[in-house]
């Protein structure tokens, strides 16, 4: 790491700390040629493979637009969309991986949503996993119905 005072290109760790998201560390760092001080931030970068092949840092914000679509009209607040995008993005990088299939975020977005609401999943997963005519919706429907009888 280059001194931002002197170019030096040998700085030292002085302190170590892990952001509070956990996506990020700050370090503290000393210039050993001027000795003067400073911080720097590191974060990893999630990178999403799309169908064509290209390869772009993952945006919470594509998944909030995405979802967005799917709750119009629902009692759904923009808080909730936030947190939904915050747990798409932490299930994601609790999988440790630096790429990602836009295939994946998809999946990630479903139990989430379906946790939210009932209506915006079924909008999202009709369009996310290709629903052909009413079947599918029934058999998602049932889904979900089998899914509430389990939980009580």
């Amino acid at each position: 790491m280059h001194c931002p005072f002197c170019q030096n290109d040998d700085t030292k760790v002085v302190d170590t700390r892990i952001s509070e998201d956990g996506h990020s560390i700050r370090r503290r760092r000393e210039c050993p040629h001027c000795e003067r001080r400073f911080t720097t931030v590191e974060s990893t970068m999630l990178l999403v493979t799309k169908r064509s092949g290209n390869l772009e840092p993952f945006d919470r914000r594509k998944v909030i637009v995405g979802v967005r679509k799917a709750c119009q009209g629902r009692p759904i607040d923009e808080d909730a969309l936030k947190q939904l995008g915050q747990r798409v993005e932490e299930d994601l990088r609790s999988q440790g991986l630096a790429e990602v299939k836009s295939e994946d975020i998809g999946r990630a977005i479903l139990k989430p949503l379906r946790e939210l609401d009932e209506v915006a999943y079924l909008r999202f997963a009709s369009v996310y996993q290709n629903f052909n005519g009413l079947d599918d919706f029934q058999t998602a429907i049932n889904d979900l119905k089998q899914g509430k009888s389990s939980d009580k």
